[in-house]
């Protein structure tokens, strides 16, 4: 079976987009084979900075034929509908139609149409144009002389050659012919843009990716990666120290790459006196490269990693040299930024009325830079105010929070005052990433208390599923208000999350809430802070997802979730006692017999059968519905203690008793009994059992 290998060489492609493109190039182009009629055995995407290359394996040499019957009118139809079947079936005359009978409707006419199949190089130039014209880059350029007319070529970058191959492994390959713009595939590619600028004539993806590497262009991403990697950890190895990984900056300095050099700068050491996280962001934003630190230190080295794309003459003196003078120039800066944050503000005697509303002390730089905030009237949102009201809100909310999660209440209130203090710091003006992690520096250096300052960073904590939550009870009173106000906000204006769009994280500070009060075990009744019902729906919802993402089932968790249920670790405990026990034999027995027992009486319910508002215990004459009765009011009476104490297996232990009692019933008692007022009894006896599992879940939603 033959191969195809296509290449769309440009300009260099940004770093984080390359992937993706690999991805949509292979997804357009196989979707499209496949829709025109032709299989292949497997496919596999590359990229560069400057290619995007797919190998596609034993795609076969043309599309199947297609046969199609195309049913006509009757063979006593008038002329002109015989005249348009014919037309439609591409027929020159009825002779070329088949009669089929059919016993009902009588003689009609058939055409046997037969559309040949087609060779795969056909196929492939008729959809290639279409793929790269229509390529999903995000803005695409035009560019060239012929950029100015009409319907010109769009691209990422200046697309500037195409390659399109096609043949058998061990054979001579032929080129897919297609223009796009100005641009006709060949079999021409070329290598490195400085060390191998000529020409590369390729057969197939054997030989284009050894003419490559001999180009000096390693073509596999993941190979790129491996070998910045390792050729990093190594220099730092042999330099005694050990690399920062970073698998976010891995990726992009691999798309900056085709022939990766790794080499080592270093800057002075006075610049260690700065935050090691200001430090790398300032190396890796600026020139993209990786920090190091003595191994089991937490604090950098004054040596980084650089990758360039290019082999020096000069073993990387000069790459060294200019990549160390930007790092310099940078570090200053911050340094300048992280020493000014520490000093005063110059215009203090403007911040007084906000340095009282706050109760600020105005000695200290952090509390300064919150003044300064609620001074500038700095928006929060058009329509939510400023941050100096959001933060008079969180206040007010972690107050109440602070008497569920035991937190001290004035530790608390001074961490909401300087959670958001970092925002007018120059260090987070350069670095918005450093949002918290700055605060709680400045915090540490004004001398707050331990739990202030780390409230301070931890408040925006959990970011999503795998990051820490807050460290004590202040950090996770703060980060519960801080996400709750701005739920809360948001619901109020009508800004909610909308199928995949969610532009203020709405999902993400949510599933934070359901984190902190699960994984910290904090009994909060959303309700009592929350007032929509629709935004408690949301918070349920978010809780499915975590819950399920733990492993439980959806059934269980529907089982439980009741609309008005609203102490979220609550339902969690429930989920968690439901699941144990409807895995074990007793419950999936029990499981069986309620359901029975609901179905039938909800069953009857909707015919309308008369049931009994209350069991009459005179009216019981079979041994097996008396010991159900029995078995119920007892099972009722302890399930329900069980969950007023909140221990939801022994409630769950509670209900098991009525395994037997139910079996034995069943077998024993036919419940539409012809004595209506013996019927009703034994249905509200079935209405007894439904709501003595009804206190731990609706079994009716548990499926099996």
């Amino acid at each position: 079976m033959p191969d195809l290998l296509l290449e769309l060489r440009s300009e260099e492609i940004p770093a984080r987009m390359q992937r993706k493109a690999a991805g949509d190039l292979k997804k357009l182009l196989t979707d499209a084979l496949v829709e025109a009629g032709l299989t292949y055995e497997g496919a596999r995407e590359y990229w560069t900075p400057r290619r995007l290359t797919l190998d596609i394996r034993g795609l076969k040499t043309r599309s199947a034929d297609v046969r199609e019957d195309r049913k006509g009118p009757r063979t006593d139809a008038n002329e002109k509908a015989i005249e348009g079947f014919l037309r439609g079936a591409g027929l020159t005359s009825i002779d070329q139609a088949h009669v089929h009978s059919d016993p009902k409707k009588g003689d009609f006419y058939v055409a046997h149409i037969v559309k040949p199949g087609r060779p795969a190089e056909e196929i492939i130039a008729e959809v290639m144009p279409g793929i790269i014209r229509n390529f999903p880059w995000g803005n695409p350029m035009r560019s060239g002389a012929a950029s100015a007319k009409p319907g010109a070529l769009r691209w990422v970058r200046p697309l500037q050659s195409i390659v399109c191959l096609f043949g058998p492994e061990h054979e001579e390959t032929q080129v897919v012919p297609f223009t796009v713009g100005d641009i006709t595939a060949s079999n021409v590619t070329y290598g490195h843009r400085f060390h191998a600028p000529e020409a590369i004539t390729v057969r197939r993806f054997a030989d284009y990716i050894e003419k490559l590497e001999k180009a000096k262009v390693i073509l596999d991403a993941e190979r790129r990666k491996q070998i910045i990697a390792a050729d990093a950890a190594n220099i730092a190895f042999a330099s005694g120290l050990e690399l920062v990984e970073d698998e976010g900056l891995l990726e992009e300095v691999c798309g900056l790459v085709e022939w990766p050099q790794v080499l080592m700068g270093s800057f002075e050491e006075e610049y260690l006196a700065i935050p090691s996280e200001i430090i790398r962001l300032t190396i890796k934003t600026n020139q993209k490269c990786f920090v190091t630190r003595r191994p089991g230190e937490e604090t950098l080295s004054n040596k980084f990693i650089l990758v360039a794309n290019i082999e020096a003459k000069d073993g990387g003196k000069e790459i060294i040299h200019g990549n160390g003078k930007v790092v310099r120039a940078r570090l200053s800066d911050a340094k300048h930024f992280w020493t000014r944050d520490q000093g005063n503000l110059p215009d203090l005697e403007t911040l007084e009325a906000s340095a009282k509303k706050f109760d600020l002390d105005l000695k200290k730089p952090l509390d300064q830079r919150m003044a300064k905030l609620d001074a500038l009237n700095v928006t929060f949102h058009a329509k939510l105010g400023s941050q100096g009201e959001r933060v008079q809100r969180i206040r007010t909310l972690a107050a109440e929070l602070a008497k569920v999660t035991g937190a001290d209440l004035k530790l608390v209130d001074r961490a909401v005052v300087l959670a958001k203090a970092d925002l007018r710091t120059e260090a987070v003006g350069e670095f918005p990433e450093l949002q918290g992690i700055m605060g709680r520096k400045y915090a540490v250096l004004q001398g707050e208390d331990a739990s202030v300052a780390a409230a301070v960073e931890d408040h925006w904590k959990p970011q999503g599923p795998s990051d820490r939550l807050p460290a004590d009870a202040v950090g996770l009173t703060v980060a519960l208000a801080d996400k709750l106000d701005t739920l809360i906000g948001f619901w109020a204006i009508d800004e909610k999350p909308t199928g995949s769009k969610d532009p203020y994280a709405l999902r993400r500070a949510a599933l934070g809430v359901v984190r902190i009060l699960l994984e910290r075990k904090v009994r909060l009744p959303l309700s009592a802070v929350v007032k929509d019902s629709d935004l408690v729906a949301f918070f349920q919802d978010r809780l499915k997802v975590y819950l399920r993402d733990l492993g439980a089932r959806h059934d269980l968790i529907d089982a439980v979730l009741t609309p008005d249920a609203d102490d979220l670790l609550m339902v969690a405990r429930r989920v968690e006692a439901l699941t144990a026990f409807v895995t074990s034999e007793e419950g999936l027995n029990l499981l069986a017999g309620t359901k029975r027992a609901t179905q039938l009486l909800a069953a009857e319910e909707k015919k309308g059968t008369q049931v009994a508002a209350t069991v009459d215990p005179a009216l019981l004459t079979l041994d097996a519905e008396k010991a159900l009765y029995a078995a119920v009011t007892q099972a009722s009476t302890e399930a329900s203690a069980a969950i007023t104490g909140e221990d939801f297996r022994s409630a769950m232990e509670a209900l098991s008793m009525l395994r037997g009692p139910v079996d034995q019933f069943f077998v024993d008692v036919l419940v539409n009994d012809e004595d209506p007022a013996i019927r009703a009894n034994r249905l509200a006896l079935l209405g007894l059992i439904r709501a003595a599992t009804g206190t731990v879940a609706d079994f009716s939603k548990i499926s099996g």
